[in-house]
C-alpha cells in the first residue's frame, strides 16, 4: 500500500542567531518577503545544493569505479583540451543555433 505525502505542515528548530546575522538577513528582504518566508527559501535551496552534491560525487565514484573495471583513464591535459575545442565551437556559433 503506498502512503500518501502528508499535508500537515511541520515546524523546525528554534534558531539562535547574532544580531548582526538577523539584521543582515532583514537588509536583504525584497518586498512583501517575510523573514519566515526567506529561512524556508533559504532551507530549500541548500537541500537542493546538497543533494546536487551528492549526486555529483556519486557519478565521479561510479566513474572511478568504470575506470578501474575497464582500466580506461584519460589524461587531465587531453580532457581539457577537448572541452576547450567545445567551448571555442559553441561561442562561434550564432546566437540562433544554441
Amino acid at each position: 500500500m503506498k502512503r500518501e505525502p502528508s499535508t500537515k505542515t511541520a515546524s523546525l528548530p528554534s534558531l539562535r542567531v547574532t544580531q548582526e546575522l538577523r539584521q543582515a538577513a532583514e537588509d536583504v528582504l525584497q518586498e512583501g518577503e517575510s523573514l519566515s518566508s526567506f529561512i524556508e527559501q533559504s532551507l530549500r535551496a541548500n537541500i537542493d545544493r546538497r543533494r546536487i552534491q551528492q549526486e555529483f560525487v556519486a557519478r565521479g565514484l561510479a566513474s572511478r569505479d568504470e575506470a578501474r573495471r575497464t582500466g580506461e583513464y584519460y589524461d587531465a591535459d587531453s580532457v581539457l583540451a577537448e572541452l576547450d575545442q567545445r567551448l571555442i565551437t559553441a561561442e562561434s556559433r550564432p546566437a540562433t543555433e544554441q
